[in-house]
């Protein structure tokens, strides 16, 4: 797609979407996090955001979701609030919004009112029931989105309360990600058609969407429908986490017999190990192990497995895994505008995506926006 407009800021994008112009209706979570994804991949990204800002908002200088956009002021219930985003609807290739269901149509800005405007848009909504279903008008969160699918009941340890994975499964794996998968997937079809379409990302969806490998386990008869038990939830115990003498852990995931092999010989126990193979004596084994590793701190053991064969790998914080040597080494995190955060994902060898700038301040980009889409009409009325 050409870009229009004078070209300064599209000019110093690059990655796989460079040319590629999204509108993002402001909203919490899963919905500026998709959209932080497309503008690290090159996309052009306008947020649309609402004058007073939104609930559960961070400080707009430190929101890292908001990275890589521009940001324009529109109130979408004044009279030209829904003509000024249908201007900037009618030169995008997406639009992302994470409204409630009919929540669009009623400020005049839903699908059909955008592709009377623009038949090749990609309409992309992100919501947690869906845009259908008896629960799709209530409000919800990560973790009810998730506990309803099975999946935070897999998640913690038998006897205790399931734990609470933060808001990583639900928003942003089962629900961002799920959300530029299908935009990306329609903005091929539109291309290839001219017909756009509207993409329903809900985190229900992705989430359950998320668990095909364990539903398939389980009709094989190889998982048990509940949380500690399994193979790969904490169950076993050459898979899991073990408290070292520091009071820091060590993550073990030694499944196959050549791994464990090298596992249980670093550790030391490699003479005297219980058979890994019994589940019966599942609860020695893993007494065996924990024992062990409280002799030492985690960064005697982190220098025991370093490089070797037995998956294990020490528990770092937030703060300290910018720090680890591998991805140190690969430049997993950046510092930009002095905020120390993840680098863009994945890697491309002929398109390589970058932070391209800081998060977007509500409002700040106007001008740059209406000169470089040609919208005057989102510059302010002279008096």
């Amino acid at each position: 797609m050409a870009v229009t407009g004078n070209g300064n800021r599209d000019a110093s994008r690059s990655g796989p979407l460079a040319g590629v112009r999204v509108v993002e209706l402001a909203g919490i979570g899963p919905g500026p996090f998709a959209a932080m994804l497309l503008a690290d991949l090159g996309a052009d990204v306008v947020r649309v955001d609402r004058p007073g800002g939104g609930g559960l908002a961070v400080d707009p200088a430190y929101d890292i979701t908001n990275r890589g956009k521009r940001s324009v002021l529109v109130d979408l219930k004044s009279a030209d609030g829904p003509a000024r985003v249908l201007d900037l609807v009618e030169r995008a290739d997406v639009l992302v919004e994470g409204f409630r269901p009919g929540v669009a149509e009623r400020l005049g800005v839903g699908p059909a009112e955008c592709h009377a405007r623009n038949q090749k848009l990609v309409y992309g909504r992100m919501t947690g029931w869906g845009q259908d279903g008896p629960l799709a008008e209530t409000a919800g969160h990560d973790i009810a989105y998730i506990a309803v699918t099975g999946a935070l009941g897999m998640i913690g340890k038998p006897g205790e309360p399931p734990a609470v994975p933060a808001n990583l499964v639900g928003d942003y794996a089962g629900g961002s990600l799920y959300l530029v998968v299908g935009v990306l997937a329609a903005l091929h079809h539109a291309r290839a058609t001219g017909a756009g379409q509207v993409v329903d990302a809900a985190i229900v969806d992705g989430t359950a969407h998320l668990t095909a490998m364990i539903h398939g386990m389980m009709a094989a008869g190889g998982w048990q429908d509940r949380r500690g038990a399994n193979l790969l939830d904490g169950g076993c115990p050459f898979y899991g986490t073990y408290e070292t003498s520091d009071g820091g852990y060590m993550a073990v995931g030694a499944l196959e017999q050549q791994f464990y092999d090298t596992f249980t010989e670093l550790l030391g126990i490699g003479d005297r190990a219980p058979a890994r193979k019994d589940p019966a004596r599942w609860g020695e084994l893993r007494e065996a192990v924990a024992a062990r590793f409280r002799t030492r701190t985690r960064e005697e053991w982190t220098a025991v497995f370093e490089g070797t064969d037995a998956c294990v790998a020490p528990v770092l914080s937030l703060r300290e895994a910018p720090g680890h040597p591998h991805l140190a080494a690969r430049g997993t995190f950046t510092d930009f505008g002095g905020i120390v955060q993840p680098a863009p994902a994945p890697r491309f060898s002929a398109t390589p995506a970058r932070v391209t700038s800081g998060p977007a301040l509500p409002g700040a980009d106007t001008e740059s926006v209406a000169a470089d889409w040609d919208v005057p009409a989102l510059l302010p009325k002279e008096a």
